[in-house]
């Protein structure tokens, strides 16, 4: 009898074990500012799951290169949030967990965000999922369309509409102008809102298989001289052209008559500064058919923990109709396709032109999307403020073809 009483107890100490010991703690590192929709998500995860996800938030200009660290020292974070144009890299360096047959086994991976999968494949398996998305769009201040005479419900179709209308909303006078871009050597903000010029025209500033800069283009060329229009006709402030980023929503200020943003700014303007009537479309490419970039994180996870089906879990949570409509009701874009009308129902109809940009968005595949792209010194940055700003447009063209290839091959 004794025996049995203590071997009852023993198996339900056991049992109690087991329970206490299955719940984990996921460390996850995400980037400063990655704002209340994933937080949020994390929150009602914890607050119904027994696996929990201890969220720690690192500056985003040192993220990429403190994980690396952290790899290398065996401290590194069970998951992260990464900008998917790194996921590549840290793919190709052995250090992510392979999400391959996982990923395909999830019975809506097929409605995930595209270029999200694609930046989060390397050689032909998985490696990061889409997290967050984003999507870049033309915006343009219905207000200020009114006073300058213009429909304020039309959307500008193409260039030749959109430098028109900011002529005649610059001539509303004082510190009013008709257009506005970060271009002080700002690459993330130029990719993101010039690159969908020539994206929607056919041609891009990579080869397909990344290995060739095909920067110097008509379109490009006609993609410039837009911008350079606006310029010499002081339709664009004279700051754009030191902004490094700091002011990439000056559209906020209410002077600002058009500008291409990211989709997170309609949140940003709803919330944020309900004085302010906007509308959004698409981003016209210089042949007038639309383009965006796909911006926003993957998901990863770090090679080797031990805690892979906690963190697979919590992504599946993210990835369901309350985690999505979670996401969504604080300004993220839904990255499954199939749910995504029923995640927007009753939220701003403005955020389904961010939806529907996803299906025309683009995002260049590199593992050196920093050197050539986001780094404040490289050749994409430099090249957008020369050729915009600059005199010599087609020595901007010249330099930056030269010394993007010279970085590609050095890679090879």
């Amino acid at each position: 009898m004794i025996k049995r009483l203590l071997a009852a107890t023993s198996i339900a100490t056991l049992c109690l074990f087991s329970a206490a010991s299955a719940a984990e703690n996921v460390e996850m590192w995400v980037r400063t500012g990655i704002g209340d929709a994933f937080k949020k998500v994390v929150e009602a995860y914890n607050s119904g799951h027994e696996n929990k996800v201890v969220m720690t938030e690192v500056p985003f200009s040192e993220l990429v290169q403190k994980y690396a660290t952290a790899i290398a020292g065996g401290q590194a974070p069970d998951a992260l949030s990464m900008d998917l144009i790194y996921n590549p890299a840290f793919a190709a360096a052995g250090q992510l967990e392979d999400l391959t047959d996982w990923a395909k086994s999830l019975p809506y991976f097929n409605s995930l965000s595209p270029s999200h999968v694609r930046l989060g494949t390397y050689q032909d398996r998985i490696y990061g999922l889409p997290l967050s998305v984003e999507t870049s769009v033309f915006a343009w201040n219905k207000d200020l369309y009114k006073k300058a005479g213009l429909d304020p419900e039309k959307a500008p179709a193409n260039w030749d509409e959109i430098t028109a209308n900011a002529e005649k909303i610059r001539a509303l006078g004082d510190d009013t102008y008709g257009f506005y871009f970060s271009g002080g050597g700002c690459g993330g903000c130029m990719i993101f809102t010039f690159t969908p010029l020539v994206w929607g025209a056919g041609t891009d500033i990579l080869s397909a298989d990344s290995k060739t800069a095909t920067l110097d283009t008509p379109q490009m060329r006609k993609a410039v001289d837009i911008y350079r229009n606006m310029v010499k006709k002081d339709l664009v402030p004279a700051g754009a052209a030191s902004d490094n980023g700091a002011n990439f929503l000056t559209f906020t200020n209410g002077k600002i008559g058009q500008q291409s943003l990211g989709a997170f700014a309609i949140g940003t303007l709803v919330t944020e500064h309900p004085d302010i009537n906007f509308g959004v479309t698409l981003i016209p490419g210089v042949d007038g058919k639309p383009s965006s970039f796909a911006g926003g994180d993957n998901f990863v996870i770090t090679k080797g923990t031990k805690k892979i089906d906690a963190v697979k879990e919590f992504l599946e949570y993210v990835y369901s109709m309350d985690g999505q409509k979670i996401m969504a009701k604080y300004g993220s874009l839904p990255t499954r396709g199939d749910i995504a009308d029923k995640v927007l129902e009753g939220l701003d109809p403005r955020m389904q032109v961010g939806l529907k940009a996803i299906s025309v968005a683009k995002t260049p595949y590199t593992l050196q999307f920093n050197d050539l792209i986001n780094s404040a010194n490289g050749p994409w940055a430099s090249f957008t403020n020369a050729a915009i700003f600059g005199d010599d447009v087609d020595g901007a063209f010249s330099s930056a073809q030269s010394e993007m290839q010279s970085i590609i091959d050095s890679g090879q």
